[in-house]
């Protein structure tokens, strides 16, 4: 029987240096090297034996020993390595600090954010060592990415329904993703552009001539990938009437159909629901407001106008419509379905994170 090694104190950390730590690790292309030692560093605040630590991340005992014995000494500064043989270090851990601290806390007087140049004039530190830090720290205050959190009173209830249907599918039934790419610009550029050479990327006119517009109806099989289409030159719960009647009769009569919607007024006028009535083997399932990344036809939409729609030029509506028709054609002649992976639990809880980040503002 092996004999159990010296106990070992636990590692104490405040909560802030916690906080702060997880925020690292839930950076998505932060540095893997650190986000290991912070995974060490967390594993031993826990009370956790260096040993267990190390099996679970897969990594030597000598490593947790190493990266717990810098931190307790030099605690956050200690994340990163330490100096080697050449050049002597020109920042210390202080002023890094400094750098990665206020490019996150706060803005330039004449500036929504920072840019490499205007933090080097700030700290005296060169360009080129600013960057370094912010690549090391995973940090890019040029990029802002969009959000918006529904306010559906029944949120958790939709997500569990729309999810619970990707991930298991009822038997003799066909779930089918339903939405409308509206506005879609039959666009004709004014010259020919230039072609993709070495060095050089393929050019296009920045001035355009407008033709008409039309309007994309969809349906996504869940399972096959494959896609119902048709084009509408108007938007209305008429059209939407006759693409669920182009359904009806693409779909075998003896499946159910379970419908995954937004909340378009289109979909929920009185004619739409009596229609509905009238055919009972379909099941509607509305996404939550403001939450149409959950409906999987959106990444259609989205694949169809990047490989597509937005880089073709059409002389017509009609030209267009064509061309959508033939990408749907080709399209369905070797479908792949979007998998989807993430349980319920684990997007309302990325939801829930998210509110609570922003209740703290």
């Amino acid at each position: 029987m092996a004999r159990p090694g010296r106990p070992v104190a636990k590692l104490e950390i405040t909560d802030a240096e916690r906080t702060e730590l997880k925020a690292r690790l839930r950076i998505r292309k932060g540095p893997e090297d650190e986000k290991l030692r912070i995974r060490i560093v967390l594993g031993c605040a826990d009370g956790h034996s260096g040993t267990r630590i190390a099996e679970r991340l897969q990594t030597t005992i000598q490593t947790v020993s190493k990266w717990r014995r810098r931190y307790a000494a030099y605690r956050l500064a200690g994340l990163t390595d330490a100096p080697r043989a050449g050049r002597p270090r020109t920042v210390d851990d202080a002023q890094v600090q400094a750098i990665v601290d206020k490019v996150r806390q706060s803005t330039p007087t004449n500036a929504t954010h920072w840019s490499v140049r205007t933090m080097s004039r700030e700290t005296g530190v060169s360009p080129a060592t600013v960057q370094r830090i912010w690549h090391a720290f995973g940090l890019k205050p040029h990029l802002q990415e969009t959000f918006k959190l529904s306010t559906d009173p029944h949120f958790v209830d939709k997500v569990r329904d729309v999810v619970g249907l990707y991930l298991a599918p009822p038997d003799r039934a066909l779930v089918l993703c339903v939405d409308e790419k509206s506005q879609i610009q039959a666009l004709n550029r004014t010259q020919p552009g230039l072609p993709l050479t070495f060095g050089q990327p393929a050019t296009r006119t920045h001035d355009y001539k407008r033709h008409g517009t039309t309007s994309l109806f969809a349906a996504l099989d869940v399972a096959t990938g494959k896609v119902i289409g048709q084009l509408k030159r108007r938007h209305r719960s008429a059209e939407f009437l006759q693409f669920l009647k182009t359904i009806d009769a693409a779909v075998p009569a003896d499946h159910d159909i379970h419908l995954i919607m937004d909340n378009y007024g289109t979909h929920k006028t009185d004619k739409v629901r009596t229609w509905f009535a009238a055919h009972p083997r379909y099941h509607v399932h509305f996404t939550p407001t403001s939450a149409s990344w959950l409906n999987l036809v959106e990444r259609f939409f989205g694949r169809i106008s990047e490989q597509w729609i937005k880089r073709n030029a059409h002389t017509s509506v009609a030209d267009l419509e064509q061309s959508i028709r033939d990408y749907i054609d080709r399209h369905n002649a070797d479908p792949k379905p979007f998998v989807w992976h993430k349980s319920a639990d684990t997007i309302l809880a990325s939801v829930a994170r998210a509110a609570s980040k922003i209740s703290c503002i």
